[in-house]
Formats: structure tokens, sequence, C-alpha cells
């Protein structure tokens, strides 16, 4: 109905004008989605609200005030200075700047594309940081005993005596020899595939890739943890790694354009192994769950990891390939377009080129770390809200709806003194449901992401599309209106499974 039929309108949102007098430039919007729904049940109420609260702070209190204070022109040439606009006298960008009249057709956007990001990405750096302090002991006493495996093993391929079977992992001798052969590799590779003027220059780089992986892959591990692998602000850390590396560049002298792309690929790895590590977080949870041999898993990751990389080249291959109409102006990839806009990748190279230019505005990304650090005092776990501060509200509202259902279920599961074992709730009815609406919903959006890779596929897809339709016939708010009419009843199907009782015959024994 969404993603075909375009039944449903996808963010519905109802924002203040910039000429409000009161509370100019709010905006409240949620992406009507069955994943974030299911994502916001899973987590719970407390991550959650913990999560929106980062986005009220951006979207209700940050983006009003800036509007209050800033000139259209000056978010306008901050917009020039981050690359979404050419030049200040050059119409659209973000919040389609008018340089005739001065102003923007939407204030909200554009000073969150001028700001808040700076603003969020700081945030979520800080966030990560204290969160790996945090972990130092778990990491220290986990390599002590990786350490000790090694020296209790003596052959590799011997098994420890005494050792359960599901808590048998692969030696760490995999982990160091693999970290040596991936600095060898960036190191040797020619200049064509990685870029670097000499063997010594792009030794750094596998080294750096060394060093931001093993911290960020333990904090997207822990992200998961908290609040679930959809939320994992992977750009948030990927960002956060071009500023370390470009930071370090220019420690050591390294500037100019030529060093751009090096930034990029210390990024660009990062980025996969943070998103790796979330996802291999889940799949050794689940298989802690059900008995799982830990080792075993390891193994069919690197086949997964081998064989996806294959799959993943291929289809962003195909999305990046461009349409004869595309062709026909000079576009040579698809990727950075109106079809595929990928905003992220515009940001990144600002931050790269601002960096190394040492033109970056640090004042934003500052204000991002002190908010991350007011909140650690405050006693509230400052990654979460960091990462709804960099999020859009459009996503952490229906992320917030979710959690908010299964806080009231078990509010009233509490009433009629029904008490679930942990364990037990994993397999509920609810905690099902959502997990469906996760899957499906990811699901059908990459299959209709690829089927409007092809022209003739996605000229059928627009033959269908009804949002028009139903815009001419119930007008724009009513058609947002309807959107909020099925999330609505989403959410009320939802909670429905969740709080009805399970019957004798469909309990599980976790027993067995």
């Amino acid at each position: 109905l969404q993603k075909v039929f375009r039944v449903i309108a996808e963010a519905p949102e109802f924002a203040t004008q910039q000429t409000q007098r009161f509370f100019p430039s709010a905006k409240i919007s949620g992406e009507i989605t069955p994943e974030y729904l299911g994502v916001g049940y899973i987590i719970g109420p407390r991550i959650a609200g913990v999560l929106v609260a980062g986005g009220v702070l951006s979207w209700l209190v940050l983006i009003p005030l800036l509007a209050s204070l800033v000139p259209a022109d000056v978010i306008a040439a901050q917009l020039v200075k981050q690359g979404y606009l050419a030049t200040i006298t050059t119409p659209g960008g973000p919040g389609g700047w008018d340089p005739a009249a001065q102003n923007f057709g939407d204030w909200t956007t554009a000073i969150y594309r001028a700001y808040i990001r700076s603003i969020g990405a700081g945030a979520v750096a800080a966030g990560g940081f204290i969160t790996l302090l945090k972990t130092i002991p778990t990491i220290i006493s986990s390599f002590k005993s990786s350490i000790g495996s090694i020296k209790k093993s003596g052959v590799e391929g011997v098994e420890e005596e005494g050792v359960k079977r599901t808590e048998k992992d692969l030696s760490i001798k995999i982990v160091g020899i693999g970290s040596l052969v991936l600095i060898l590799c960036v190191a040797l590779m020619p200049s064509t595939l990685i870029p670097g003027q000499s063997i010594g220059a792009k030794l750094l780089l596998g080294i750096l890739i060394i060093i931001f992986g093993a911290f960020f892959v333990t904090v997207s591990s822990r992200i998961v943890g908290l609040i679930g692998s959809s939320n994992n602000p992977i750009s948030g850390m990927t960002i956060a790694t071009i500023m370390g590396t470009c930071l370090i560049f220019l420690a050591v002298g390294w500037t100019g354009r030529i060093y751009e792309p090096m930034a990029l690929v210390v990024g660009g790895m990062i980025c996969i192994a943070a998103a790796n590590a979330g996802a291999t977080s889940q799949d050794l949870k689940t298989g802690y769950i059900v008995g799982a041999t830990p080792r075993a898993q390891q193994l069919a990751l690197f086949v997964g990891a081998v064989v996806s990389s294959l799959a993943i080249g291929a289809t962003v291959k195909i999305l990046d390939t461009p349409t004869a109409a595309m062709a026909a102006q000079g576009i040579q990839h698809a990727i950075g377009t109106e079809m595929y806009p990928a905003p992220q990748g515009t940001l990144m190279a600002t931050l790269i080129k601002g960096i190394q230019s040492q033109t970056l505005d640090w004042q934003f990304v500052l204000v991002g770390v002190f908010i991350a650090v007011t909140l650690e005092l405050c006693g509230i776990k400052s990654l979460s809200f960091a990462v709804g501060t960099y999020l859009p509200l459009a996503t952490t509202l229906p992320i917030f709806i979710g959690g908010a259902i299964r806080g009231i279920a078990e509010w009233r599961q509490r009433r009629k003194g029904v008490v679930t074992a942990p364990e037990e709730e994993d397999l509920g009815k609810g905690n099902l449901f959502a997990t469906g609406l996760v899957a499906g919903g990811a699901l059908a959006g990459v299959i209709v992401a690829f089927l409007a890779a092809f022209e003739n596929t996605n000229a059928g897809l627009q033959k269908v599309n009804a949002e028009h339709s139903l815009i001419e016939g119930l007008g724009a708010e009513g058609y947002k209106w309807l959107g909020v009419a099925f999330f609505a009843l989403l959410a009320f199907i939802l909670y429905r499974i969740a709080t009805s009782r399970v019957k004798e015959s469909e309990q599980i024994d976790l027993r067995e």
C-alpha cells in the first residue's frame, strides 16, 4: 500500500511557519513505516523515550531557536560552506533557498542541514567515546580471556578442556592475523584501488582502519544492544572516523586534495565494519538464546560477509547505472541524483574538505559534544540521546510510539498480575509481531528500490501510483491524515496482539 501504490503517505508532517511569532519553524513529522514501529516495541519505552528526547531537542528547541536568531542569508552561506548550495545566489538546495526573496521555503530543513547535523555528529562521537570508556573494563577482561585461551590451547585447533560448547569462539589469533593481513593488503594495493602516494602512506591507512575499527566496532555492538540495529548511527560513526582521520592527517602535515580520498577510504571501511559489528552482535545473541556454537556462527559469518559483499557490489552497480535520460544530460552516476540523492555523501565530502582546508565550524561539533557530556552528568545514557539528536524526528517519533505501546501493554499485564520471565518476553506475541514488521518493511523497501532501478519496472510502478489521485480527492492535508490513520490502525493491531492472552496450547516451554 505504501511502497508500491502510495496509498499511505510516507512521512506526514505538521510544521509552523517562519512568520509564526511564538514558535517559528517547528516541525513534527513521522515516517509511516512498520519497521520503525516494530523497532520501538522491541527496544522498549525507556530507550525509545530517550531517543525521541534527542529529536525533540533538535526539532522543537534548537531549530525554532536558530530560526528566531539566525538570518536567512547566514543560513544560506552556511549551506554554501557545506556544499549544499553552489553559491548564495543559486536557488534551491535544502529548504528551497530563494536568493531573490532572501528566504527559504522550508526553514526547518535548511537549519537541520546547516547546523543540527553537525551538532548531532559531535554528540554521537562524544557519546560513542563515553560508551567506549565505560566498556573498557569489559574489553580488557575479554582480551585477557582471549590471551589466556591461546596459552591454554597450545596448538591451534586443539580445544580447551572444560569449555562449554556454547562458549567456544574462534581463536584470537585469527583476529590478529586478519588485522595484519588487512594492513598489508591496504599497503600493497595499487593506487588505482587504494589512494596513496607511497606504501608508507597506505600503511598508515591500514593502521588507522584497525584502530578506528576496534573503537567503533565496540561502540556499534553496544548501540545495537541498546536500541537495535535499525537505529545504529552508522553515518555518525563514519563521520567521526573521517574527522579523526583528517585531524591525524593534519598532525602529520598531510593537506591537499590528494589526501581527501584517503580519508574517505578509512571512513568507508569503518562504515562497513560498524555495520557488520551490529549485525554480528544480533546473530550471536540469537545463537546464545537457541544454544548455538559461537565458533560455527563466526565461520558462517565469514562466508556471509564474502557472499554479501559480492551481492551488494552488484546491487550498487545496478542502482548507480544512469537511465537513458540521465546519460543524455551527461550524468554518469545515478547515485547522487534526485533519484538516489545520498545526502550523507555530501556531508562527508564537506567535512573532509573543511578539515583538510581548516575551515570546519568546530563550534557546532563541540556543542554536540557537550550536550552528550551534560546528559552523562545527569545520569542519562548519552548515546541514545545523541542518536536522536542526529536523526530526523520523523525517524525517532514512530520508534517512540512503538516503545510506548510496549510500555502500555506491560503496564496492563502488571495490573492483571501477569508475570513474564525475561526469556519469555523475547518469544511473546508482541515481540514476534514487531520482529515481523521490521523484517517485512525492510525487505519490501529493498525489493521496491531494486524494481525502481529499471526503466520498464519503474514505469509500471508509476502507473499504479495512487498518490496524485488521492491528493486531488482528499487534498494534501487529507492525504497526510490518511497516512496517520493507517499508522494508528497498525499501532492498534500491535497493541491488541501484544495484550492478547497466550493459549495454553501455544505456550513454549523454555526449559526443554
